[in-house]
């Protein structure tokens, strides 16, 4: 997450255009992908997904993201899942992570939220929503807690104005979501289009970070 500096966040009920996703993430330089448990069958999907790149993509990280209990995140860890993103924070769900060693990051969005993720072993903490607390909320939680990791989730634009004032106010990395796969793109099937929009935003994110 620190390296790439971006975790594209997507689900879709259909298990090709999954791939093709993942695929064009892997080309466009991303080494590590958010699968949100959202739909019906959604670890099954996940299960097959994670298959697929263990065979095709070796580098590529998979977790889950959208889980709120621990019976959940059992569920994707045995599925395969190297990480487990949360919208809350569960301390059962941390539990059941540390037992076999798969990062944790749960959300917040107060410093003594972060102060007790990291209590529980964060080593990095979601601030969600991000469109709600935004920038200047991560610059004030970096004045007392320069040693937090945190990655914004939630009203990040993959453009060069918000990525910049993000990684300005000292985020690690940021998740961006459907912003990220325009529907137009993924409606044609699109995924050489889709490679080259993340390619651009990775390239991006590398100068706004070398820049900073």
């Amino acid at each position: 997450m620190a390296e790439t500096g971006l975790v594209p966040v997507f689900y879709h009920a259909d298990p090709e255009t999954c791939k093709g996703v993942l695929e064009a993430c892997y080309r466009g330089g991303i080494r590590v992908f958010e699968f949100t448990n959202r739909g019906d069958y959604a670890h099954e999907i996940f299960g097959e997904l994670n298959r697929y790149a263990a065979a095709r993509f070796p580098e590529m990280i998979l977790g889950a993201g959208t889980v709120l209990d621990a019976g959940t995140a059992a569920l994707y860890i045995q599925l395969g899942a190297s990480f487990i993103v949360q919208p809350v924070l569960k301390e059962d769900v941390a539990t059941v992570c540390h037992r076999r060693k798969i990062a944790w990051v749960p959300a917040a969005a107060t410093l003594t939220e972060i102060s007790r993720a990291e209590e529980l072993g964060a080593e990095i903490v979601k601030v969600f929503p991000g469109n709600v607390v935004g920038p200047g909320f991560v610059s004030a939680v970096k004045g007392p807690s320069p040693w937090s990791s945190l990655m914004v989730t939630g009203g990040v634009e993959p453009e060069e104005e918000s990525l910049r004032s993000w990684f300005a106010a000292g985020v690690t990395c940021v998740g961006i979501g459907s912003q990220l796969f325009p529907k137009d793109l993924l409606a044609r099937g699109d995924f050489d289009g889709l490679a080259q929009k993340i390619g651009a935003v990775t390239a991006l994110i590398d100068r706004i970070r070398k820049k900073a």
